[in-house]
């Protein structure tokens, strides 16, 4: 059992004794648990208010981020869904799907006229957020009229020498090494469901490990250390990259071979208004007008039709589902990573002591 597992599991049991404060369903009004903080401000000042104009119904926003899951798990395992609507993150779709807490979509009712991409498309969540795990390159570290443009480029270390940095947790990094080696994207993943794939991946990790002097634990610290020039090439978080920019820092962003994160929102199983949750789900997902609002405070798109139409190239070229961009990279397998942490983060930090 994976340590997030476990502690899914542990907090089952507190949230099925506190079920009855959740309080009941109340008519002509949904519940959606978000993710707080600045998120939820989005969400009460303009997809909330689109909603009710909509439908004529009201959202109240429940649940906290930390034990929404087990959460879910309790009212749906007592018969007693209080919810309609939930994020869902990347990796707690797959365990939420397995367990049969959320309901199918109807996209006949979410996007009746078939414009959401395929990758936006799931079967039990829509995707509502979007962020890439990428490559960020210090231009004026390059060699004079080089530039990177792949994982080849990042272990290529004679074309262009210098320090780098990786996230210091396998996820990710080991799609990148098989990347670099020529592997394709759509083969990643049949590749690291064996064992040998995996050691496949650790051994061109080797080929780079004396040139990574930092492996870095947090989004602040990849883009410091990117900042500070103790590197010249790093992984980050595609939304940390315009602070740095701003900062008059000449990075740029390599989308060939990114890592890209979706979240969802799905319909909690057993919703007593599943219509009006699919209400709140097309207007969540599918209005570029509101996703503009939301761009100004956070930079991690969704797939809403006509969102790039809307923005300027440069900003929209910044965005990690802008066609070019998503066609470039991966979606992360969190299944995978969700079922494959334990034995392969073993393996990760015996490997960081050879």
């Amino acid at each position: 059992m994976t340590r997030r597992r476990h502690i899914f599991s542990a907090v089952l049991t507190g949230a099925v004794l506190g079920l009855a404060t959740l309080g009941t369903a109340v008519a002509d009004e949904i519940a959606v648990s978000g993710s707080g903080g600045v998120v939820a401000e989005v969400n009460e000042k303009y997809f909330f208010p689109a909603f009710t104009e909509d439908t004529g119904w009201t959202i109240k926003q429940v649940g906290a981020e930390a034990k929404r899951m087990a959460e879910i798990e309790a009212m749906v395992r007592a018969g007693n869904t209080v919810w309609d609507v939930s994020e869902i993150s990347a990796s707690d779709y797959p365990l939420a799907v397995k367990k049969g807490l959320l309901e199918p979509i109807d996209y006949a009712l979410v996007d009746p006229d078939n414009k959401l991409p395929e990758m936006a498309r799931k079967e039990f969540g829509v995707v509502a957020a979007s962020y890439s795990t990428v490559l960020v390159q210090r231009l004026d570290k390059n060699p004079d009229g080089k530039k990177m443009e792949s994982w080849a480029d990042f272990w290529d270390v004679e074309t262009f020498p210098g320090p780098r940095s990786l996230r210091g947790r396998p996820e990710y990094n080991l799609e990148f090494a098989l990347l670099a080696e020529g592997v394709a994207k759509e083969d990643l993943y049949k590749i690291l469901s064996t064992k040998e794939g995996v050691e496949r991946a650790f051994a061109k990790l080797d080929e780079i490990k004396e040139h990574i002097p930092v492996w870095w634990t947090s989004g602040a610290q990849s883009v410091q250390l990117l900042s500070d020039g103790e590197v010249f090439y790093s992984t980050t978080y595609n939304g940390r990259v315009g602070k740095l920019q701003e900062s008059g820092i000449p990075a740029e962003i390599i989308w060939n071979g990114g890592a890209l994160h979706v979240s969802h929102v799905s319909i909690v199983k057993g919703s007593k208004h599943i219509e009006k949750a699919h209400d709140y789900i097309r207007i969540r997902t599918t209005r570029p007008d509101l996703e503009l609002e939301y761009l100004k405070v956070l930079p991690y798109p969704n797939f809403a039709p006509g969102l790039f139409d809307q923005l300027d190239e440069a900003q929209a070229k910044q965005m990690p589902t802008y066609p070019a961009n998503a066609e470039m990279q991966f979606s992360a397998n969190e299944e995978f990573w969700a079922d494959n942490i334990d034995w392969i983060n073993e393996r990760w930090n015996e490997w960081l002591l050879e």
